[in-house]
C-alpha cells in the first residue's frame, strides 16, 4: 500500500539527485497525484468517506453485496454504465451473508449505491445497463414472494430492482431481440427478465443488442464536449466478445468461435457463461478488462472453441486492471489469458463458497506467467473458502468490501480503494497506489 501524499520539497530534492531515466516516471506519478489533490486536497484517506467522482476521473466500482456481480462505471464526462446487478437466492451455507444487511434486497442496495454516487454527475439516471448474460447472480432471482413492479408486469430483483429506483436510458444485453440462441432461456428468473425487456419496449424505452467489434455503443452523453462525436477524449469502450463472436482487432470485424449448432449434440451447445459479453475500457494509458462469466475450460481439449475468454483477452491485449471472470472458479481464467492480460490488479467478483478456486489464484499470483508485483482483491470471501485455500487466500490484498478503481484525469495513474460494505457511508478501509498506467509503468 502506498501513501499518495507527496511532500513538495522532498519531491524536488529527489528529482535533483535522481537518474534521468526515473524523472519521467516520477513526473507522471506526481501529475496523477496532483490531479487527485485538485479534487480533494489530499482526499480519499483511509478511515474517511471516499470523495465523490469529479469530471475527468474514471471510477469503476465493484459493488460487494455478497449476492452476485454488479460493476458501476462513471466515465470521465459523467456518463454512467452499470454492468449486471446480481441477486441470488442461495442460502447462507453456500453464499455470503447479504451486505450491508438482509433488510433490503441486493438489487435495492445496488440501486441505492448507484443513486448515491450519481449525484456527483448531476444526473438522475443511468445512461447504460449492460447485462452480460442471463443468470440470477447477474440479473436477479425471483420467487413467489418477490414484489411486483409498479412500472410493468414483472417482479423486482437485481436489474429490475435497480431500474425501479434509478431510471435506465438504454438496456443492452447479449441476445436482444431474439433470446433463442443457443436455446431459449428457462426458469422463473429468465422469464422475469424477458418480461422486463418487453415492458421497456411497450413503453418506448431503449433496448439494444450488444454489438461485438463496436467501440461506439457506449458513448459519451456529453456530445458537445467532443464536437458532437459522442467520444470523450482518450476514452473508449470496445466490445470484444459475445455469443461466440470475438473482435479481430481490425475495424469492427469479428470471427465466430462456436461451431454450427447442427454439428453439436444438445448437451454440447454453448451455455450462458460462454456466451457472456466482454469489454475493454480504455482511458489514456489506462486499460481495464471484464467479461462476465466467460470461461476457458475446454473439457480437457475436447472442445477448444469453448475457450472464449482467452480469445477475448487476446483481442484486448495487456491491461492495468482485470476481473477474474466467472468469479475465479475452476473454469475461469487460463494460463494464456493471464499471460496476455498481465494486469497490476486482479479483482475477483466473489460471493459463493467456491469463489475463488486455488488454481485460479495460483495463476493470478504466478510470476512465471508474467513478472512483477500485482495485487489481488476479492469482494466477498466466505470463511469456509478461506479455511480450504488459506495458503493463497491469505495473500489477497482485500477479502471483503467494495473495490473501486479510480483513474486520474487523462488516465496516467490510478488508485484502488476498498470501502466498507457494512453500511452506506463509503468509508475507506484500504488504499493502494497510485500506479502508473500502461506502458509508462
Amino acid at each position: 500500500m502506498m501513501d499518495t501524499t507527496i511532500n513538495r520539497r522532498q519531491f524536488i530534492l529527489g528529482m535533483l539527485t535522481a537518474p534521468l531515466s526515473t524523472i519521467a516516471v516520477a513526473r507522471d506519478v506526481a501529475e496523477g497525484v496532483a490531479g487527485e489533490a485538485l479534487q480533494s486536497a489530499g482526499a480519499d484517506a483511509v478511515g474517511s468517506s471516499m470523495f465523490a467522482w469529479a469530471p475527468g476521473f474514471l471510477d469503476i466500482h465493484h459493488i460487494a453485496t455478497g449476492r452476485g456481480n454488479a460493476t458501476f462505471v462513471i466515465m470521465p464526462d459523467g456518463t454512467s454504465l452499470l454492468i449486471d446487478a446480481g441477486a441470488t437466492a442461495d442460502g447462507l451455507d453456500t453464499s455470503a451473508a447479504p451486505r450491508p444487511s438482509a433488510q433490503r434486497r441486493p438489487g435495492e442496495w445496488i440501486g441505492r449505491y448507484v443513486q448515491r454516487h450519481l449525484r456527483a454527475t448531476k444526473r438522475a439516471g443511468l445512461d447504460y445497463v449492460l447485462v452480460t448474460h442471463l443468470h440470477p447472480d447477474h440479473t436477479g432471482d425471483v420467487d413467489e414472494t418477490s414484489p411486483r413492479s409498479a412500472k410493468g408486469a414483472y417482479q423486482l430483483s437485481g436489474i429490475t430492482d435497480v431500474a425501479e429506483i434509478v431510471p435506465v436510458a438504454t438496456l443492452i444485453d447479449r441476445a436482444y431481440p431474439g433470446y433463442d440462441y443457443p436455446v431459449a432461456p428457462n426458469g422463473r428468473f429468465a422469464s422475469n427478465y424477458l418480461a422486463f425487456v418487453q415492458s421497456r419496449i411497450q413503453t418506448g424505452q431503449k433496448v439494444e443488442r450488444f454489438m461485438v467489434g463496436r467501440n461506439d455503443q457506449f458513448t459519451s452523453r456529453n456530445k458537445t464536449a467532443e464536437n458532437g462525436s459522442g467520444h470523450q477524449a482518450g476514452f473508449d469502450i470496445r466490445n470484444l466478445a459475445a455469443n461466440g463472436q470475438v473482435w479481430t482487432g481490425k475495424g469492427e470485424q469479428t470471427r465466430m468461435l462456436f461451431p454450427a449448432l447442427n454439428t453439436l449434440t444438445l448437451k454440447d451447445y454453448p451455455n450462458e457463461n460462454v456466451c457472456s459479453t466482454a469489454i475493454r475500457i480504455g482511458y489514456g494509458n489506462f486499460a481495464y478488462f471484464t467479461a462476465g462469466d466467460l470461461t476457458s475450460y475446454t473439457f480437457d481439449g475436447d472442445a477448444p472453441w469453448r475457450d472464449v475468454l482467452t480469445a477475448a483477452a487476446r483481442a484486448s491485449g495487456p491491461v492495468d486492471v482485470s476481473t477474474a471472470d466467472h468469479h475465479g472458479m475452476f473454469d475461469g481464467i487460463s494460463a494464456d489469458s493471464v499471460r496476455i492480460l498481465r494486469p497490476k490488479a486482479w479483482i475477483i467478483p466473489s460471493w459463493h463458497i467456491s469463489h475463488p478456486d486455488q488454481l485460479q489464484l495460483e495463476r493470478m499470483f504466478s510470476e512465471r506467467l508474467y513478472p512483477g508485483k500485482r495485487e489481488v482483491f476479492a469482494t466477498s470471501i466466505m470463511h469456509e473458502n478461506f479455511l480450504a485455500n488459506r495458503r493463497l487466500i491469505s495473500r489477497l490484498s482485500s477479502r471483503d468490501g467494495h473495490v473501486i478503481v479510480r483513474v486520474a484525469p487523462g488516465g496516467k495513474t490510478f488508485t484502488i480503494l476498498i470501502t466498507d460494505n457494512a453500511d452506506e457511508e463509503d468509508r475507506i478501509k484500504l488504499k493502494f497506489g497510485p500506479y502508473l498506467s500502461g506502458s509508462a509503468s
